[in-house]
């Protein structure tokens, strides 16, 4: 089975580390046996940590995207609904504080599904953190994110601080960026990204536990 997915993360951090805005999007498709991205689209997003739940949105805009080019069986949405179809949510299936955040966008969500659904055939679940093509997206998303917060510091000329998604650490290899994950029962999971534009080489980056949210990692990036 081929599983299409998407994620939206990593955040840049203020100087008391608290996260401003969220970097990047990536949609992935997994294929057996499940460690890394066989196909990936990503995209700078720098939107509003307040406004994060509109990144659904654009998650799911972006597996379309990639649907016109890759094959899927199936979507898992980052949305920690059991499994249930999208185009079947109801507020009744929605909890918590993020409960009038979705709502507003529900309709928005549930349009794209169906119509997912009616040209590719493949359903959209909201199957959320149990996914393990979603950590991959998440994954992916945080090793394009070290990417566009690199090209963000050589805009600004001044440091950057990048907050890395959860339990995950990275590694800079052969103009690639690659996020491992620090799972114990995830150790093969990776998310990569190519830096085609050399902006590894432009900077230097410190990693450094994130004193204010214990089991992330944070990138400090230095314009050279």
């Amino acid at each position: 089975m081929k599983v299409a997915a998407a994620d939206s993360g990593a955040a840049l951090l203020d100087p008391h580390f608290k996260p401003v805005q969220i970097v990047a999007t990536a949609a992935v498709v997994v294929e057996p046996p499940y460690r890394e991205a066989s196909s990936f689209r990503a995209k700078p997003a720098f939107a509003s940590v307040e406004n994060g739940n509109l990144l659904i949105i654009r998650e799911l805009e972006l597996c379309n995207e990639l649907l016109k080019d890759v094959r899927a069986d199936v979507i898992h949405l980052d949305m920690s609904l059991g499994g249930v179809l999208v185009e079947e949510i109801s507020p009744v299936h929605l909890r918590g504080k993020a409960r009038s955040s979705v709502l507003k966008i529900l309709p928005k969500i549930r349009k794209l599904s169906t119509n997912i659904k009616r040209v590719y055939g493949i359903d959209v679940v909201a199957l959320g953190k149990n996914s393990v093509p979603v950590r991959i997206a998440e994954l992916t998303t945080g090793a394009h994110a070290v990417l566009y917060s690199c090209e963000r510091c050589l805009e600004d000329g001044r440091a950057q601080i990048l907050g890395l998604p959860s339990k995950c650490r990275a590694e800079t290899v052969d103009n690639k960026v690659m996020l491992h994950s620090l799972i114990a029962a995830e150790q093969d999971l990776t998310g990569y990204a190519n830096d085609d534009k050399g902006l590894l080489s432009m900077v230097s980056i410190k990693e450094m536990l994130n004193p204010c949210a214990r089991g992330f990692w944070a990138l400090r990036i230095i314009p050279k």
